[in-house]
């Protein structure tokens, strides 16, 4: 009688393979199918506990270690294994980004399927920790226990975190003592947050029966050295909501921007929430040659500012300015791209869907007095037509920095009937930009490639290519 999918197998000595999508490791099973494997370094020889089967894959966890590869290190993050965040941190950082150069040429090879130039080496990190600049933590009365804490018969008393979501459970919350993605003062201010709220009986969320005070809080820090702090919460309690907040003011006095917001709807975006400010101003200042560019707490901006710089440098040099070209930044966001580059250019044209990011964008110019830069807001695919384009001028260069999800084929497609000299490509989702590039190969050719690493100790890449008219 065969083996139901959901019965667990043991399998001896496998030697992992490579890395994979997600950061889990693949390996062979003795039946040839792929296993997936979290926390496991390609060169470790290890036994697998399958957990779930499917057709052509088993997923499972390493439960001995038989060899140990040779691009293993020692995690430094007390947290490693049980946060979902860093699942790289146990990999050498130069073979990191072999992993993540193979995975972009992976793509625009077997997806793309063009022809493509040498690949230029992917641009490393030179910080490798405390590199983002924005970091998000939850509440929740629920704590996640460890293996040893629940076989414990102790009283396991508080069961308050401030931390991360565990990996697919919605309601469980790693408590973090020391996360190793953002400089401090962000670890002093969770700590404190979350110590004060302790000593003060101030309840913590609870997502199930959906009720509590605090619900979550945002850390947002600049190259400038501003600060923003914003803590979400469930109910509106204004005394304790009032001691929190001015004691966190008082106890790091340079906080730029102190702001909240009251949430009881179900889920905890605060996109379409109404942002309150307590103390300071509702922005931050991130500066990048001499350029000024205001966040407040809705705004997109690319989370690993001194690696933003390179990018946008890349791009930059991607583009090849004379100072006589009109240019078109799609998916402009804040307009970031789109300044860093007018200097070069005769004309930027800077379009995206998000009204209050064009704001932004407009304000931003504004504050480093550009005047060659125009932005406007609406759906690409839609804004993006023939009258548009008699409206300000046909492009010589088009800069493109889509979503994950990549290009809309409407916007692929003029694009192609416009036909710019050059476009630049910048993806955070080699994929979907390979499945773009095949799509606009009948009238360009690659002719540059560059990935950048802008998140050390994950599996995420973003990767620049240049397209020129054949």
């Amino acid at each position: 009688m065969g083996r139901k999918n959901t019965d667990k197998v043991v399998f001896h000595q496998i030697q992992v393979l490579d890395a994979g999508a997600k950061g889990v490791s693949v390996a062979k099973a003795p039946d040839g199918k792929v296993i997936f494997i979290p926390n496991v370094v390609p060169g470790d020889v290890v036994d697998v506990q399958t957990f779930k089967k499917r057709k052509a894959y088993y997923e499972g966890k390493a439960v001995k270690f038989h060899e140990l590869s040779e691009h293993r290190i020692e995690p430094i993050c007390e947290h490693f294994g049980v946060c979902g965040g860093c699942k790289w941190q146990n990999m050498k950082y130069s073979q990191q980004l072999y992993y993540k150069q193979n995975e972009v040429k992976n793509h625009l090879q077997r997806i793309g399927k063009v022809e493509l130039p040498e690949f230029e080496t992917i641009l490393g990190s030179e910080k490798q920790f405390f590199y983002r600049n924005k970091m998000e933590f939850s509440f929740s009365n629920s704590r996640w226990l460890t293996e040893k804490e629940i076989e414990s018969t102790e009283d396991l008393g508080n069961r308050n975190a401030l931390g991360f979501h565990i990996p697919k459970m919605w309601d469980k919350i790693l408590d973090i003592q020391k996360c190793h993605l953002q400089e401090d003062p962000s670890n002093a201010i969770r700590n404190e947050i979350r110590d004060f709220a302790n000593e003060h009986n101030l309840a913590f969320f609870n997502p199930r029966e959906q009720s509590g005070l605090l619900r979550t809080f945002m850390i947002r820090t600049a190259s400038t050295g501003e600060i923003m702090v914003l803590i979400q919460f469930f109910e509106n309690d204004k005394k304790n909501r009032e001691l929190i907040l001015d004691h966190l003011y008082e106890k790091f006095p340079q906080i730029t921007s102190l702001q909240y917001v009251v949430n009881s709807k179900q889920n905890d975006t605060i996109y379409d929430q109404d942002i309150k400010l307590y103390k300071g101003r509702d922005y931050i200042l991130e500066e990048m040659e001499g350029l000024k560019f205001s966040i407040n707490a809705k705004s997109f901006y690319q989370t690993n500012s001194d690696q933003a710089y390179e990018l946008y440098k890349i791009t930059r040099d991607f583009a090849g300015l004379t100072g006589n070209e009109t240019v078109y930044d799609l998916y402009t966001g804040t307009g970031t791209i789109a300044q860093f580059v007018s200097k070069k250019a005769k004309k930027v044209i800077g379009v995206e869907s998000v009204p209050e990011a064009i704001l932004d964008a407009k304000a931003n110019a504004e504050r480093n007095n550009i005047t060659n830069c125009e932005f406007f807001v609406g759906d690409m695919k839609v804004v993006f037509n023939e009258s548009f384009i008699a409206q300000h001028g046909k492009p010589d260069v088009i800069i493109t920095d889509p979503p994950r999800d990549g290009m809309h084929a409407a916007v692929i497609d003029q694009i192609l009937k416009i036909a710019p000299k050059k476009v630049v490509y910048v993806s955070c989702n080699s994929a979907t930009q390979a499945r773009d590039l095949a799509l606009m190969d009948e009238k360009y050719k690659v002719t540059r490639v560059r990935p950048v690493d802008m998140f050390p100790q994950t599996h995420h890449v973003e990767n620049v290519v240049l397209l020129e008219l054949r």
